[in-house]
């Protein structure tokens, strides 16, 4: 009965002594139970502890100054809204700043996803008609400039080119003949003969020089149309879509295969008409295919300068035909432009139609990085970007390469002498006698 009693909280210790019982004994005694449970004031269980370990513990604690924790929530209660202000706004700032960055990246950089590679195609096609004996190449096979891609039947042109060399040898010996007879004519005195048989002579050798030389022509002509059989490739590439075969019959002047030159490959970009003031011939361009990290390098070529416009199409009764557009909306126009390229990844294969992320890598050559750059890219967003002096050249001097093919020439034919040795004895000479 000497333990005390468990300590109470501050309101527990303010009650008047009236509200304790004493027992008989004289000990104090803990609160009545008879209180109900809402006037029973809460009360911090802690384990007794006797009264000279409770004042050691007291004595043994410092003493703190109750002002400080007072005066740091006072500071806090005043900085706390104002950090949460603070805060704020710049999280507005930085949004504010993302939007107009990306605004710029999106809407006035030069690039573009909307690339296509692009190349020239041979549309091979017989100059003469006739059966397909041959076919030398396959499907997407590569071939260089001259390689034989197929060969036509060449029988009947074989058989037209010796019947057109004997006509040739038949023209060469009459005009021989002719020739000499006329020689003759014109070296008698006009007792052997009379003007008008001289001049029927000699018109009869000039006709049978005309007929010789036509016999020639026809015969150059029959000899190529024998080379002709063999259809070589005109440039260096890729056979693309084979589709013929053996057996089928080759029309004149009529594709029927197509061969991608190889050395003609280029890229057209179509930026979007509010990006062309960025762009310059001459500029360095990243090209990057899909499916393929490694860019392809290049340089802007040439800006094409025109391109199509719905409006100008007359309409059904020849009256401009103009297209509604809504006002606050504006679809910006594409404009193609041409990209030499000046090295390949290796590993990237070139396939006409594919489509590039196409980038102008230093479209701002005077603009510098950090903060002067961003604020220049800020106002480019409210003012728009400012062209380049000298960007696109107004007249374009330089002329691109001359491609050419190899021409069949016409060969000096052989002479009627050469033709038909010996035919026609030198006119001094004496008659032969057998």
């Amino acid at each position: 009965m000497g333990i005390l009693a468990p300590q109470l909280r501050t309101e527990q210790q303010e009650q008047p002594a009236s509200s304790v019982s004493t027992s008989a004994s004289g000990v104090a005694a803990p609160p009545s139970d008879r209180l109900s449970c809402r006037e029973q004031p809460a009360v911090d269980r802690v384990l007794p502890v006797r009264p000279e370990i409770e004042g050691a513990a007291e004595a043994d604690r410092p003493l703190r100054a109750p002002v400080a924790p007072a005066r740091r929530r006072d500071v806090k209660r005043l900085l706390l809204p104002w950090a949460k202000r603070v805060a704020t706004l710049g999280i507005l700032l930085v949004a504010v700043l993302m939007v107009l960055v990306i605004w710029d990246y999106y809407v006035t950089a030069p690039w573009t996803r909307d690339g296509r590679v692009r190349v020239q195609v041979a549309s091979v096609a017989p100059q003469v008609s006739g059966r397909i004996i041959q076919l030398r190449v396959a499907d997407n096979q590569f071939v260089h400039k001259g390689d034989v891609l197929y060969v036509i039947d060449p029988f009947d042109f074989a058989v037209s080119v010796e019947s057109n060399k004997a006509i040739v040898a038949q023209k060469a010996a009459d005009l021989q003949v002719k020739q000499v007879q006329s020689d003759r004519r014109q070296h008698l005195s006009s007792i052997a003969t009379s003007a008008e048989e001289q001049q029927v002579f000699a018109g009869t050798a000039v006709q049978a020089e005309a007929a010789f030389k036509a016999a020639q022509q026809q015969l150059a002509q029959v000899e190529i149309n024998l080379e002709r059989t063999q259809v070589r490739s005109p440039v260096n590439g890729y056979v693309t879509n084979l589709l013929m075969r053996v057996g089928d019959f080759a029309h004149e002047g009529a594709a029927n295969l197509s061969v991608t030159d190889s050395d003609s490959y280029w890229i057209d970009g179509y930026f979007e008409e509010t990006k062309m003031a960025r762009v310059c011939v001459g500029d360095r361009i990243a090209a990057e295919l899909m499916g393929y990290a490694e860019p392809i390098t290049g340089h802007v070529a040439t800006v094409t300068r025109g391109i199509g416009v719905a409006n100008a199409a007359a309409g059904a009764q020849g009256l401009p035909n103009v297209d509604p557009i809504f006002t606050w909306v504006r679809l910006a126009q594409r404009v193609p432009v041409r990209i030499a390229i000046d090295k390949v990844p290796p590993g990237v294969p070139l396939v006409a139609g594919m489509t590039a992320t196409v980038t102008d890598v230093n479209a701002d050559p005077g603009r510098r990085g950090g903060l002067e750059g961003l604020v220049a890219r800020v106002e480019d967003v409210f003012d728009g970007p400012r062209a380049r002096a000298g960007c696109i050249p107004a007249i374009t001097t330089e002329q691109g390469p001359i491609q050419s093919l190899p021409v069949e020439q016409e060969s000096d034919g052989l002479s009627p002498g050469q033709i038909n040795p010996g035919l026609t004895p030198g006119m001094n000479d004496s008659p032969r006698h057998d």
